[in-house]
């Protein structure tokens, strides 16, 4: 078996897009050149990695596998490459924390600028993930902490309760849907949309909820921000899905209106989820210390086994 951390990359990059000619565009490859790599990885492992589907490729059994691996071999060697800079540039500790895209966008900004201020010694190593992935990954060991959506598939994770944040749909005022007690996405997956960027986790988590019911959501134009949906869903250029949160705030600034998303994925609570049964290096314990100070409900116990709802 003989992989570079070129291949590695390059295979995350082709799950991400959803396509190989995807994955080489994120990886500055031609198209030749990553199916040759593609071809050379399954040729050394004997195995099939990808196999195709209507709009791109998918991971096999073998290649979901190989993702894990490759995640983590990446992350490990983007942390060597950052701590040993960092500490040598007078670091006193470092957090590595995953949070889905609306705990990015709607509640992070705060907590990190006072915990940055009140601890100058410290760094956070901040990625945006499907809470899915998030919960992976703690299993794995490849973060310290992860703000996720209580939907996902948290067995065996401790839980600390956070923040409501249910998904809406956002309509223009006016709209003949403004009045209705709720929409469902099969409904949404009929009329043009604005959404966010294509490799966001929440485009990722919208995309996959669509497939489960046989749907492919269709944008008009995709965004940075939730902000910015709103702003041209007001502009009457398409409808989008965002937090409830959101919607409150951008309601009259960017003439919207909120419809409930009738769907149980999208009635969901941010949650704080850590290893359960392990101590937190004292630079992450911190941080969990300050995010917790601020939140009203007290932690809960680990995260049951049974069915839940699907992620985001």
């Amino acid at each position: 078996m003989r992989f570079d951390l070129t291949d590695l990359r390059l295979f995350t990059h082709v799950h991400a897009a959803g396509s190989i000619t995807g994955g080489a565009a994120l990886s500055h490859m031609t198209l030749a050149s990553a199916s040759e790599r593609i071809r050379a990885m399954e040729d050394s492992l004997g195995v099939p990695l990808l196999v195709r589907v209507p709009r791109g490729v998918q991971p096999t059994p073998a290649g979901h596998s190989l993702l894990l691996h490759a995640r983590q071999l990446l992350l490990q060697v983007e942390r060597l490459q950052a701590d040993m800079g960092s500490y040598g540039a007078g670091l006193q500790g470092q957090v590595r924390l995953l949070c889905n895209t609306s705990a990015m966008a709607e509640h992070l900004p705060g907590v990190l600028s006072g915990f940055l201020a009140a601890h100058p010694g410290i760094s956070v190593d901040l990625e945006e993930r499907p809470s899915e992935e998030i919960a992976d990954a703690l299993r794995l060991g490849l973060c310290d902490i992860g703000l996720a959506s209580d939907a996902a598939d948290l067995a065996g994770l401790s839980v600390h309760p956070l923040w409501p944040d249910p998904l809406v749909l956002v309509v223009p005022r006016g709209h003949a849907w403004a009045g209705r007690g709720g929409v469902t996405l099969a409904e949404v997956a009929a009329t043009p949309l604005v959404g966010l960027v294509e490799h966001s986790a929440f485009h990722t988590h919208l995309a996959r909820h669509a497939r489960r019911i046989g749907r492919r959501l269709v944008y008009r134009v995709r965004l940075r921000s939730f902000e910015s949906v709103c702003r041209l869903v007001g502009a009457g250029i398409g409808l989008g899905i965002v937090p409830a949160s959101v919607a409150t705030r951008c309601a009259r600034s960017a003439g919207v209106q909120r419809v409930p998303l009738a769907e149980d994925w999208a009635a969901r609570q941010l949650v704080l989820c850590l290893r359960a049964g392990e101590a937190l290096a004292p630079a992450a314990q911190l941080f969990v210390q300050h995010l917790l100070a601020g939140v009203a409900t007290g932690p809960v116990s680990a995260a049951p086994s049974r069915r839940r709802r699907p992620p985001s």
